[in-house]
């Protein structure tokens, strides 16, 4: 009796349309085609066949790549998409930064301290006037 394997994750089965491809393969590589043959037909004259062979595959493999291509489930467009967007869109670091409240305090504590200096420098250490300064003159 034959052996059939039967995959155990049926959400990772697709549907065969025709050749065993499936409908993105089947629409990409007809898009391949359509851009690949005509630049050979067109080129091959003046360029000679090797090259225009050559700027016909050049010109297909990205639509197969985009055919055939799939990383953890995704297409390979959302794949570069994901890509581009981590790589060059987003900051590359994101330092974590947590909300320190003793630390807070802390520099209050300091805040006040250096007014507290400042202050003390201007009223004089004793907590007297300056020699150096009258009394307002009071009117009345």
């Amino acid at each position: 009796m034959p052996f059939v394997p039967v995959p155990k994750d049926l959400t990772k089965v697709k549907t065969k349309v025709a050749f065993n491809l499936t409908k993105r393969q089947l629409v990409t590589f007809g898009l391949g085609g359509l851009v690949g043959i005509p630049a050979y037909l067109f080129t091959r004259g003046s360029i000679g066949n090797e090259s225009a062979a050559l700027l016909m595959i050049g010109l297909m493999l990205p639509f197969f790549a985009f055919g055939i291509y799939e990383k953890d489930g995704q297409p390979l467009e959302k794949v570069l998409k994901n890509f581009i967007s981590v790589s060059f869109m987003r900051p590359p670091a994101r330092p974590y930064r947590t909300d320190n409240g003793y630390a807070a305090l802390m520099r209050q504590a300091d805040f006040d301290k250096e007014a507290e200096q400042i202050e003390n420098k201007e009223t004089g250490k004793a907590g007297k006037k300056p020699a150096g300064r009258k009394k307002p003159v009071q009117k009345g």
